[in-house]
């Protein structure tokens, strides 16, 4: 990683890695629009039965749907701290060294989900999601693409830093 303000060489740094931020934001796009298209909200069409199921919802929240009641100013808040939080992490992938995959995977995971949920805030006011996982009575909250790239890339960024902690610690 460069120094603290530092800048590697357009070359040498991972924002390449942006592309696949790219391909995640027209992949979960793509299969919002076939889902806004031909399911009807909160009517279930099994997938894996038993397991899976295509359930169109509307969230207006974040993650689990936390905040979707809170009168309509979370549309705008969670928009901004999407902006917000993508150019950070465009900003560390201009400071990541191209080679460090570890780093750029989950960086760019993280943006493309972001910017892809993002794009529902504000064509919708909510985000479309249609994955359902549930067993019995138990039920997943649905998520889409997008969804599924952030946690994905915030539990490999975590796995990261904890494995670059502890080579840190071994080493002093």
């Amino acid at each position: 990683m460069a120094a603290p303000g530092e800048r590697l060489p357009l070359r040498a740094n991972a924002l390449s890695w942006l592309v696949l931020s790219l391909v995640l934001i027209v992949a979960d796009q793509w299969t919002k629009q076939i889902v806004l298209a031909h399911l009807v909200e909160g009517v279930p069409v099994p997938v894996i039965d038993g397991w899976l199921n295509w359930t169109l919802a509307f969230n207006t929240g974040a993650a689990f749907s936390f905040l979707a009641d809170a009168g309509g100013w979370q549309r705008w808040g969670f928009s901004i701290l999407a902006v917000v939080i993508s150019a950070v992490l465009t900003l560390w992938l201009a400071r990541t060294p191209r080679r460090d995959w570890l780093t750029a995977l989950p960086l760019a995971l993280v943006v493309g989900g972001a910017l892809g949920n993002l794009i529902d805030r504000l064509r919708f006011g909510h985000v479309v999601d249609f994955v359902q996982v549930y067993h019995d009575s138990w039920a997943f909250p649905a998520f889409n693409i997008a969804d599924s790239a952030i946690s994905v890339g915030a539990v490999l960024l975590a796995a990261a830093s904890l494995r670059s902690g502890k080579g840190e610690g071994a080493a002093r």
